[in-house]
């Protein structure tokens, strides 16, 4: 695996509604200071990643959370590299009905060649590190861009990132690889209920491939991980549900054969020995199984010698005229308004 020479250490996510920020207007605070709304969407969901023989799988399953949440999309970012932004994707300003930002379908334009002064990958993989760094720095520096006009308490547990970015590719002759990097923040209380907000150096943690003597295994990325507040329940894993007999799952393995040989060994530790045809066939039928009703699913593959390429492409968006949807009264909130 790359070495890190620096890691700051990110906690797997808890509970967390990113979807609406109330900020006040970038002036000095006075007790009479009106707030007008940023409404931050959230790209709301799954993101489950299988590396067989041959291909990496990506899918996304969107988490339907509110009516202005978003799927998780993979976006191509190379042809044998892609990336899944989580969290606070979709900014916008309705009073001046203004999109401020998309994050998402910036990404393949977000990136920073100059080294910075945040965490930097070892030198084992050589140019490669220096693209995931230049991405990594490239989100980092918009969202610290888009954070300057949060001035209200970010209501979110400690340590909770405000976004993540998940990346896969292939990595030269190092193979297929997946990165997460996570994006913290935090807040200091200038005047009362005025916060100045920064993101911090985003943290790099490599999921693949496993270490030595660890299992080969479908991974999985949930945004936010609990959906009911910060108490609920957090999302059973597929690994997780094809442990406990999941009826779905073993309707599936039991259907055929192949479907059954390609199941065992991407849920058991094997995935990289299944066939790309097989394990692209289950994975689908799998998505499909755990999705919610309604959910939208996407799916993508890197081929390692064809590339990137749609399997189940995003839906088209609808674009509303003039931003006229309006987020629901009591609708969960990425800051605290002001009392």
């Amino acid at each position: 695996m790359r070495s890190l020479r620096i890691v700051r250490s990110v906690p797997l996510l808890a509970l967390a509604f990113l979807t609406s920020a109330a900020c006040p207007v970038a002036t000095q605070p006075a007790p009479e200071t009106s707030f007008q709304e940023t409404v931050v969407n959230l790209a709301a969901g799954r993101v489950l990643i299988t590396v067989a023989k041959g291909v990496i799988l990506v899918g996304t399953v969107e988490t339907p959370i509110e009516a202005d949440s978003h799927p998780p999309i993979p976006v191509e970012l190379g042809s044998s590299q892609l990336g899944v932004i989580l969290g606070a994707v979709d900014w916008i300003a309705p009073a001046s009905k203004q999109q401020l930002a998309r994050l998402d379908q910036e990404l393949p334009h977000l990136r920073v060649r100059e080294a910075g002064e945040g965490p930097h990958l070892g030198s084992t993989a050589g140019q490669e590190a220096r693209d995931l760094e230049a991405i990594g720095d490239g989100v980092f520096k918009r969202l610290s861009e888009l954070v300057q006009n949060l001035h209200g308490k970010i209501d979110l547990p400690s340590g909770e990132p405000i976004a993540e970015l998940i990346l896969a590719d292939y990595a030269g002759e190092y193979g297929p690889e997946v990165w997460r990097i996570a994006y913290g923040f935090e807040q200091a209380e200038d005047a009362t209920d005025y916060w100045t907000t920064r993101v911090l150096r985003p943290s790099y943690v490599q999921f693949w491939p496993p270490e030595k003597g660890q299992p080969h295994t479908l991974l999985e990325f949930t945004y936010p991980t609990r959906v009911e507040g910060f108490g609920g329940s957090a999302t059973t894993s597929l690994v997780e549900l094809w442990r406990q007999k999941d009826p779905h799952l073993q309707q599936i393995a039991a259907s055929d054969a192949r479907l059954g040989d390609a199941a065992r060994g991407i849920l058991e530790g094997e995935s990289n020995k299944v066939p790309g045809t097989d394990a692209t066939q289950f994975f689908r039928a799998a998505l499909d199984a755990i999705a919610p009703r309604g959910a939208r699913e996407i799916i993508a593959k890197i081929g390692q010698e064809s590339g990137f390429a749609w399997i189940l492409a995003p839906p088209a968006e609808t674009v509303k005229p003039g931003l006229q949807s309006q987020r629901p009264s009591g609708a969960p909130s990425l800051v605290r308004p002001p009392q």
